[in-house]
């Protein structure tokens, strides 16, 4: 498991526990205390936890690490997942978009699309608040991109606050892909922050059809803050480590359920 990978993943067993001995992470990620002692103390560095005796507690509300270390996480599905959920944007399509790793997965899939390259159709317009995502897009002549007010957020690179919904008010969307950190049938979808669950129902809230896509890991996770119930949410686009059970209970609540 790479460094960053291991700090994810300490992070998300914070975000769960809430407080996490050098024991207990050494005997979950398969590594020696050695390595955790070393991960808490960097991470500690960071402020994005607290160090104790013996191990560590979560600093705050946000456990997320940057969103350049967590590329490499299960970074065979996410492409997958966002080639499985290019298909659903047609030419012309009006998409509104959030920060994450998958979702900046699906972007660079859009952006290399050639059926949306042709010089004399409409093109397809990406409503988002992710500066790396519309960093990565603006100079695509065939996508147009508005970009949202707020303030940044130096971990997803998102914008959010209260300016984000200046633009939302006013935007029509087609189609709203939203990255998640949880999903589940009792949970609906979460996210690890305030800010960001906030504006990520806003930016859904103004869409026809609201598409979830997220790797299985996300299935039955837990976060902090709730993005939507379940009832919000159209179809989810996951991987094939999906188990059966899950995909029926996502069904049986009215989300159409693909896998890639």
């Amino acid at each position: 498991m790479a460094r960053y990978e291991r700090w994810n993943a300490i992070l998300e067993l914070l975000a769960q526990e809430g407080r996490l001995s050098v024991e207990e992470a050494a005997a979950s990620l398969s590594v020696s205390t050695a390595t955790i002692r070393r991960d808490f103390d960097q991470l500690a560095q960071q402020q994005m936890l607290m160090r104790t005796r013996g191990g560590a507690v979560a600093q705050s509300v946000s456990y997320d690490l940057p969103l350049r270390y967590k590329t490499a996480r299960h970074a065979g599905e996410k492409h997958r997942i966002a080639e499985k959920a290019a298909e659903l944007v047609g030419p012309g399509a009006i998409v509104g978009m959030n920060g994450g790793t998958t979702t900046s997965e699906l972007a660079r899939v859009l952006a290399t699309r050639a059926d949306l390259n042709a010089e004399t159709g409409p093109p397809v317009t990406i409503v988002t608040n992710a500066l790396n995502i519309a960093n990565e897009l603006t100079l695509r002549p065939h996508i147009k991109i508005v970009l949202t007010g707020g303030v940044a957020r130096p971990q997803s690179y998102e914008l959010i606050g209260p300016l984000a919904g200046g633009v939302l008010e006013q935007v029509t969307l087609d189609i709203a892909f939203i990255g998640v950190n949880a999903i589940g049938v009792e949970g609906g979808a979460g996210a690890h922050h305030e800010g960001e669950a906030s504006v990520n129902h806003l930016l859904m809230s103004r869409a026809a059809k609201v598409v979830v896509v997220a790797d299985s890991s996300k299935v039955g996770a837990r976060a902090f803050a709730r993005i939507c119930p379940i009832g919000e949410v159209d179809a989810l686009v996951t991987d094939k480590n999906m188990t059966e059970e899950a995909a029926g209970d996502f069904a049986d609540a009215g989300v159409e359920v693909i896998r890639a």
